[in-house]
């Protein structure tokens, strides 16, 4: 059995930096990552990212090196492929590694599971040649491959990443189908006063539109009735703007409205969770230094709240530095005075959010889907059957698995879960607070009977020593 003062779920940008921090305080880090190399989402296989592929993705990615190295650090134990499937009395992690179930104690656990892409439910949004926007940038920084003849479809400041990016690989996508409205704009400017503060992404985003209309890209701003055509595969996307039908004939289409935190490891705990309004999602419940009401556990990073890598970076040094001051590791003061830099600094990466999440909303027709559209792509579960179960009864999700099957598939609602809420919520005039969430239970992750009976055999040769 591993064990350590402090464990560390994910090894993003939150738990990289909290990894180090902890460990320059003297705590010891047993590290737990599902991938085969730190960065998680944001910054995955940076270490191995050539000239040429760290050109095309921007200095934004290579900057994740200076966390990647800093676990290199005689109190960190990172152990790499390792699947988290099971917390239990907020201090031992059941997980996977190499096929065996294994164990670990922690007197303190850290909760870094960083961000989902919002799942945006769109007519033809299952067929092959559709993929996450996020899903394509990671083929490009794990493979250095682009997606050809691709269109976006969305909102947010990621479709203008992954679009220039692909611009600088040479395989340009087609164009951007945008659904942020003049409206939502004009919402957006009473948050400007913040945007300013964050003016270093303002110019980020500038210069990325700059580098679109250069290249050619066309947008078109406002869209809406968006559907993807295709029988076998995709072939094209239709949508409406300004009242003008459009139909754009493409290979791929990228899907991108927005992203929203990976609550699974939390919820399975009974950690309460809060619906916030301008993200449009559920985060969970903590403090200024990511405290959970399980006093032994903590979260930080995109998983508490969308903020950026930069901002999950410090928000993951705050915790360590609670965790370490928890563990007689430092005082308050030297505590309070570790932490003041970072809050500041904390504070101007989140200046420019509200400002962002007013003027790039999720995409109405998503939130809303015509009754035919499907929700939960695991078990063929469509808008309409939803809307039904609230029919016959259901005020939440829990009541409309037992009905629909909505969330027992693979994913165990990640993909389907903040629709389903959504859509209850709606047509029984509910708010989200009330109409709540899935019930997470272990295991967290698919699990072999193999690797149980591993973990079993293993616990019972620590007993018989």
């Amino acid at each position: 059995m591993h064990s350590a003062d402090l464990i560390v779920i994910g090894a993003g940008p939150a738990g990289m930096s909290a990894a180090r921090r902890a460990a320059g305080s003297g705590l010891s880090v047993l590290l737990l990552d599902e991938q085969p190399a730190p960065g998680g989402q944001i910054y995955r296989d940076v270490d191995r990212a050539s000239k040429t592929r760290g050109a095309i993705l921007g200095s934004d990615f290579t900057d994740g090196r200076i966390l990647t190295r800093g676990l290199a650090h005689d109190n960190i134990t990172h152990l790499r492929g390792a699947v988290v499937w099971q917390i239990e009395e907020a201090t031992r992690v059941s997980f996977t590694r190499n096929g065996k179930g294994k164990f670990a104690e922690g007197r303190r656990i850290l909760l870094a599971t960083g961000a989902l892409e919002r799942p945006m439910p769109v007519p033809g949004w299952t067929l092959p040649g559709v993929m996450t926007a996020g899903a394509a940038q990671i083929l490009l920084k794990q493979s250095g491959i682009a997606c050809e003849r691709a269109v976006l479809v969305g909102s947010g400041p990621l479709l203008y990443l992954v679009a220039t990016q692909m611009v600088r690989a040479g395989v340009p996508p087609l164009a951007l189908v945008e659904t942020q409205t003049k409206a939502d704009l004009a919402r957006s400017l009473r948050h400007v006063g913040g945007a300013l503060r964050g003016w270093p992404y303002l110019l980020k985003g500038l210069r990325m539109l700059w580098e679109l209309r250069r290249a050619g890209i066309a947008r078109h701003v406002g869209a809406s009735d968006i559907a993807i055509e295709g029988d076998r595969s995709a072939s094209g996307v239709t949508f409406r703007v300004g009242g003008i039908e459009h139909r754009i004939a493409c290979d791929t289409v990228l899907l991108h409205h927005g992203v929203v935190p990976n609550t699974q490891a939390a919820r399975s705990i009974d950690i309460p969770h809060r619906w916030d309004d301008p993200q449009n999602c559920f985060v969970p419940e903590c403090n200024k230094w990511g405290r959970t009401a399980v006093s032994t556990v903590f979260v930080a990073g995109d998983g508490a709240g969308i903020g950026g890598a930069k901002a999950a970076a410090l928000a993951g040094e705050i915790a360590a530095l609670e965790m370490a001051c928890d563990l007689s590791k430092m005082t308050k003061k030297d505590r309070d005075a570790e932490a003041r830099p970072l809050r500041r600094g904390l504070g101007a990466e989140c200046a420019a959010r509200p400002f962002i999440d007013a003027a790039y909303p999720p995409y109405a027709g998503a939130l809303a889907p015509a009754d035919d559209t499907i929700v939960c792509r695991c078990e063929e579960v469509t808008a309409g059957d939803i809307r039904r179960t609230a029919g016959l009864g259901c005020l939440g999700p829990n009541q409309a698995k037992a009905f629909v099957r909505a969330g027992m598939g693979p994913c165990q609602g990640r993909y389907c879960g903040l629709s389903v809420t959504r859509i209850l919520s709606d047509t029984n005039g509910i708010p989200p607070d009330e109409t709540g969430y899935y019930r997470i239970r272990p295991p967290l992750k698919p699990v072999t009977l193999g690797e149980i009976a591993a973990l079993a055999e293993h616990e019972t040769a620590e007993v018989g020593k």
